[in-house]
């Protein structure tokens, strides 16, 4: 079978590799439908994500169906269709034992630290594998991950119906924070540099956009909220500029959440934190995200409403990532397809 994989930094070949078998009796054999190229698979290419090891096989938001189960499979059947979490933990360590094994101490992910979805078939335990309704078009369940990454964000926010929610960038993370921010009844405003994506995020139910070439964030803040500043501030830009602001323009008792992984520090002193008493919290993968974003997503309330935007085979990966550098501005979310 192929399999695509990254072998040192600017080195993405299409291999061919055995295809895995069931080993374990609850293991489960999927045949990959799409899987779609994140940043973070970008990261990897280009050698700069500080957790990936190599050579590896990359993709993590991947779907696909059931080919074959282990003995000791129960809610999974050959023909079912599924999604990937790509997490595996050690359920012991303390971040396990509090609810929270997407920082296992001993975390592996699929694509990062361990070998990916973008192959033709995989094997993983049941328990990372979860059904979803077979008339939904691939296009739509390959979404799921993205979605858990956005309700992972929101979670960790603690948004509220009603609250008011300032999104930082959008892009592909932040189109799916804010479909789950507003899924939940919540005001949101969100920046980003780009017209067309500010344009998309109105179409997807932003309550107003920001660009801040054009326009004062803190001002139209501000303005938005009558001077109370944004209930939660969710920074999917990741700069150290954009945690500074997030500090700033949070409201007394607010949340800010951070998602990125820059190491370049911020300048941000302690007075604002303790005088509004913020808090400040991180939000990496997604903790027991899956069922909710899988129950969204057979009742149709979640759809990527035009989020997927390219598709390429199997055969024209090379492409696809080249045309994912050059093309920033055009690509929401690529897929590759393997029908």
């Amino acid at each position: 079978m192929k399999a695509v994989k990254v072998r040192k930094a600017f080195d993405l070949v299409t291999e061919e590799v055995e295809k895995p078998s069931i080993v374990n009796a609850d293991d489960v054999l999927v045949k990959v439908k799409r899987v779609g190229i994140c940043g973070s698979d970008l990261h990897i290419y280009h050698g700069t994500n500080p957790l990936a090891t190599l050579p590896r096989v990359i993709g993590h938001e991947v779907t696909g169906e059931v080919e074959e189960i282990g003995p000791n499979v129960h809610h999974l059947r050959a023909g079912d269709h599924v999604v990937v979490e790509p997490i595996r933990y050690c359920g012991t360590c303390y971040a396990c034992r509090k609810g929270r094994p997407n920082v296992c101490s001993s975390l592996s992910v699929f694509g990062v630290h361990e070998d990916g979805g973008m192959r033709e078939w995989i094997v993983l335990p049941e328990k990372q594998l979860h059904a979803v309704d077979a008339a939904l078009p691939w296009e739509e369940t390959v979404m799921a991950e993205p979605y858990t990454i956005g309700a992972q964000a929101v979670w960790r926010g603690q948004v509220e119906k009603g609250d008011t929610v300032l999104i930082q960038g959008a892009g592909p993370i932040g189109i799916c924070i804010l479909k789950m921010a507003k899924l939940l009844g919540a005001a949101v405003l969100i920046t980003d540099l780009n017209e067309e994506r500010l344009a998309f995020a109105k179409e997807n139910g932003a309550d107003h956009v920001v660009n801040p070439q054009k326009e004062d964030v803190m001002q139209q803040v501000k303005a938005w909220t009558d001077g109370e500043g944004a209930n939660v501030v969710i920074d999917a830009v990741c700069l150290p500029s954009t945690f500074e602001l997030s500090i700033e323009a949070v409201s007394t008792a607010g949340n800010v959440v951070v998602l990125g992984f820059d190491e370049k520090t911020s300048a941000i002193s302690q007075l604002p934190i303790t005088k509004k008493e913020v808090t400040v919290t991180g939000s990496r993968l997604q903790t027991y995200q899956f069922p909710k974003v899988v129950d969204l997503l057979n009742k149709g309330k979640l759809t990527h409403g035009g989020l997927v935007t390219h598709s390429f085979s199997l055969a024209d990966v090379q492409d696809a990532f080249r045309f994912v550098e050059e093309h920033p501005d055009q690509v929401r979310k690529a897929v590759i397809t393997f029908d």
